[in-house]
């Protein structure tokens, strides 16, 4: 099997990941002609672009027979996974999930190929495999480096993620509130828990007891499992007015004193990761820059004048690429190359 005859399901084709999925599907080689989009019965029979020639035609998930696909790469929404995914893996369908229901699951493998692509071997356990929050992956991505050279004990971020990490409709809101603000009709919010234009809202999932929110959480329970447990996190997650491209302020105590040009070094030899502004204070990343791009991009590196075994550094990256749609397609490579030398 290989990516020309591997038969692919796309489940939440219609929606911004989803539809993502197809585009890096198309631009990495895959066969249109194996490629199915699947969504809920209400889009059944609406048509898709795969590429500049190709159209696809929905298919209604509820009724959708998944022993007749290979691979389903999933993003429909963790309600609609929890149900879908594991019938979809009985049927003998190699499920990558793009939502957050199995990720905390130890059965279940939580993937970045670059940092710990090695457990795609337990991907039989449950024939599921799960894509990580879109705000841990860039991190992960820098991290694992410098990690492998000197020991992370904690890390503090802070993140600035677009309202494209909550779907399409909140960018929709964020579309319609901006407007509004100019023509004195106020759009009230009903995506985000605040109006998010022109504003920046300290709150992205539901409030713990610890005073943490699920995404804050997720953050670190995701990076202890897919880089190291007795790695410590505290984040704390805004949304910001910006359509595409999360950003984060990261502070990252080492065992031992890091220095920035040995940092450096390292981050310019790591695939899928781009330093900025080595050369160039001025050169720093935003989310404008990230928007479109495959890769992680570092700037801001610096020694951390509060620990002497610390380094600062700013990420940026498309959320919807390299945080989701990109990293399942990478998955599904990985898991190509390992079914063919287990062949």
């Amino acid at each position: 099997m290989n990516k020309s005859t591997v038969k692919i399901a796309v489940v939440g084709a219609t929606g911004n990941v989803g539809r993502l999925m197809l585009k890096i599907l198309e631009e990495r080689g895959f066969n249109s002609a194996n490629v199915r989009v699947i969504a809920s019965k209400k889009s059944e029979g609406k048509k898709i672009s795969f590429g500049e020639d190709e159209v696809l035609i929905v298919e209604a998930l509820e009724g959708f027979n998944f022993s007749t696909v290979d691979v389903g790469l999933f993003s429909p929404g963790s309600k609609v996974s929890a149900i879908y995914a594991p019938k979809a893996a009985t049927a003998g369908c190699v499920v990558i999930d793009n939502t957050s229901h199995f990720r905390s699951d130890p059965k279940i493998p939580l993937i970045i190929p670059e940092v710990n692509g090695q457990d795609i071997v337990n991907y039989k356990n449950k024939n599921i495999i799960s894509n990580p929050n879109c705000a841990i992956a860039p991190i992960a991505m820098a991290l694992k480096p410098l990690h492998d050279r000197n020991h992370v004990k904690r890390v503090v971020v802070s993140t600035y993620q677009s309202v494209s990490g909550a779907g399409k409709a909140a960018m929709e809101e964020l579309d319609q509130q901006t407007r509004s603000l100019f023509t004195g009709t106020p759009t009230p919010a009903e995506n985000l828990p605040r109006p998010i234009a022109h504003n920046l809202i300290p709150h992205i999932g539901d409030f713990e007891d610890s005073g943490y929110t699920g995404e804050e959480s997720k953050m670190r329970d995701e990076l202890k499992k897919m880089l190291d447990s007795k790695i410590e996190l505290s984040a704390t997650c805004v949304r910001v007015p910006v359509f595409v491209g999360h950003c984060s302020a990261v502070h990252v105590e080492f065992e031992k004193p890091f220095l920035v040009e040995d940092a450096l070094k390292i981050l310019q030899n790591t695939s899928g990761i781009q330093v900025m502004d080595a050369d160039d204070p001025m050169d720093y990343a935003t989310p404008l820059d990230a928007a479109g791009y495959d890769d992680v991009f570092i700037s801001r590196l610096r020694q951390d004048s509060s620990h002497a075994n610390g380094l600062v550094f700013w990420t940026t990256s498309d959320n919807l690429r390299k945080g989701a749609a990109l990293n399942a397609v990478q998955i599904l490579e990985l898991w190509l190359e390992h079914t063919q030398k287990a062949a």
